[in-house]
């Protein structure tokens, strides 16, 4: 396999453990472990790391072992605001666009979020969540703004892993809904609107103190 690809691979496969705390924030990692692990040699291991490191999920200093960043809650607190204003741009470009087929589909994943929170499965309820999201994010027609929330999102979701249980509170099923109508009925500002609060919510329940 060519080596960009094996990178590439290296590279989802950690996001994914780092995202989801099976690399815990602050654990230490060795590259050479990780190539172990992979079956690889450490140059693949080494720019998937690189990678991760430019999107500040690992973080590594001279004479020191790599390590997974810890999670700081003013940088997530300032990473929420960032996330909720492209969400918002995203959606005052795709409602006047989005259709039936698009809004079925938005009920369709606000449906398996639900079901996935009755159920306390962080895992489907994020994927769920990012499925919703993400109709909107097509129909805007915008890839610098996905572009922008790749860097950013993994961060934010790292968090509703390690918080999962304090998120008492969370009403993202009746907001989307809420998103859904808006969408239905062209209100652009308000659907705007909406999806900005979705995300700001989020972020207050997430980063609000013990």
């Amino acid at each position: 396999m060519d080596r960009p690809v094996l990178r590439d691979q290296i590279y989802e496969h950690l996001k994914k453990a780092i995202i989801t705390l099976e690399l815990e924030p602050g654990q230490r990692i060795k590259d050479s472990d990780l190539a172990a692990t992979f079956g690889v040699s450490r140059t693949p291991v080494r720019e998937a790391l690189k990678r991760l490191e430019d999107e500040g999920l690992v973080e590594s200093s001279p004479g020191s072992l790599t390590r997974i960043t810890p999670i700081d809650m003013k940088e997530a607190k300032h990473a929420f605001t960032v996330v909720a204003t492209l969400h918002a741009l995203a959606a005052r470009l795709a409602v006047p666009l989005l259709t039936d087929n698009e809004f079925a589909a938005m009920e369709r994943e606000n449906r398996k979020l639900q079901q996935a929170l009755d159920v306390q499965d962080m895992t489907r309820a994020v994927e769920a969540d990012d499925a919703f999201h993400q109709i909107v994010l097509d129909a805007s027609g915008n890839r610098e703004i996905e572009l922008a929330l790749e860097r950013i999102i993994p961060k934010i979701r790292r968090l509703e892993f390690a918080k999962f249980g304090s998120l008492e509170g969370l009403t993202s099923v009746e907001q989307h809904a809420a998103i859904i109508q808006a969408c239905k009925s062209r209100e652009v500002s308000a659907a705007a609107h909406l999806m900005e609060e979705n995300w700001l919510s989020l972020g207050r329940i997430l980063t609000r103190e013990s």
